[in-house]
């Protein structure tokens, strides 16, 4: 009798899953697979942040150094007022980065023109549309309006993807609404530096 008696019970064992342990299972897969989903979303909104960020910084630093060798018409920039948008309008004649000769006066105005339609993606164009460029962006450039040695500074403001506090130090965009009724979306890089026109 005992041998039959642990014969039975050994083929009483159960073997493989219950319903309950596969549904468990499967919610847990499935929370697992919605934080993966969640960290893609939060990585490319980061990586799209970090892009025009970079962006920015090219612009702000390709312009300062215009300003730095073409230190004769340095006012011209300073007086250019907020750009970005299209403010500038068509291209100026003479083409100054073409090859063509042009008076400092002439070269500052296409600088500003063509950092603008960098900014705004008008010379990177897919299908007859801007492709480039950063999300309602605005450039603004302030020095020392004599004109002399001084800081100049270049910033760049654009439209971030989360809401966050307002920049308050820098007012470069802020009274354009574009970024915001707070201007919560408004990012801003700013990038100083010391000219010496006469040098």
């Amino acid at each position: 009798m005992r041998l039959v008696r642990g014969t039975l019970r050994g083929n009483r064992r159960q073997h493989g899953f219950s319903l309950i342990e596969l549904l468990v299972s499967v919610i847990v897969f499935s929370v697992g697979l919605l934080a993966i989903a969640g960290l893609q979303t939060v990585s490319k909104r980061a990586s799209f942040e970090g892009l025009q960020r970079t962006t920015a910084a090219q612009v702000a630093y390709g312009l300062l150094e215009d300003m730095r060798t073409n230190g004769d018409a340095i006012g011209v920039y300073v007086g250019a007022g907020e750009l970005g948008g299209g403010t500038r309008g068509a291209e100026p004649a003479p083409n100054c980065r073409g090859g063509a000769v042009c008076n400092s006066v002439q070269k500052a105005a296409y600088d500003l023109w063509f950092w603008e339609s960098i900014l705004d993606g008008d010379l990177e164009t897919n299908a007859g549309g801007s492709a480039g460029g950063i999300v309602a962006p605005t450039i603004c450039v302030n020095g020392p309006l004599a004109g002399g040695a001084g800081v100049y500074a270049v910033t760049v403001a654009w439209y971030g993807t989360n809401a966050m506090t307002d920049p308050a130090f820098n007012i470069c965009g802020a009274g354009s609404g574009k970024y915001g009724p707070n201007n919560e979306y408004r990012r801003v890089l700013q990038v100083p530096t010391f000219i010496d026109p006469n040098i």
